[in-house]
């Protein structure tokens, strides 16, 4: 059973910092693309980050890039997101979702369609 779990959400001051995890399990994360997708009220769902397992490259949104780092931790099939210099807009329900291993470079994670796998979500707010 592919189950996907979000932790490390919270409330944070403007410019501050935090990591979320995605724990899996039922699955190798080597066989697997890795997305993060972000949703505000009222907003679509949209894609901020993936982490490919066929090279292990990383792609980000213009709207987080320089700003949030994907990495993954293959020995506790974890794959992480450490956000820095965080801004209100920025908050919303984070959610991690797993699809096919070649989907992150073709440029197909930017829309959720594409995973087939999704965790429950994480709450990030920032706000003063």
């Amino acid at each position: 059973q592919l189950q996907l779990v979000e932790s490390g959400g919270g409330l944070v001051q403007p410019g501050g910092s935090l990591r979320l995890s995605c724990a899996a399990s039922g699955f190798t994360l080597d066989y697997t693309a890795i997305g993060w997708f972000r949703q505000a009220p009222g907003k679509e769902r949209e894609g901020v980050s993936c982490l490919s397992s066929s090279d292990g490259s990383t792609y980000y949104a213009d709207s987080v890039k320089d700003r949030f780092t994907i990495s993954r931790d293959n020995a506790k099939n974890t794959v992480y997101l450490e956000m820095n210099t965080l801004k209100p807009e920025d908050t919303g329900v984070y959610y991690c979702a797993a699809g096919p291993r070649l989907l992150c470079w073709n440029g197909r994670w930017r829309a959720p369609s594409g995973f087939g796998s999704w965790g429950q979500g994480t709450q990030v707010t920032v706000s003063s």
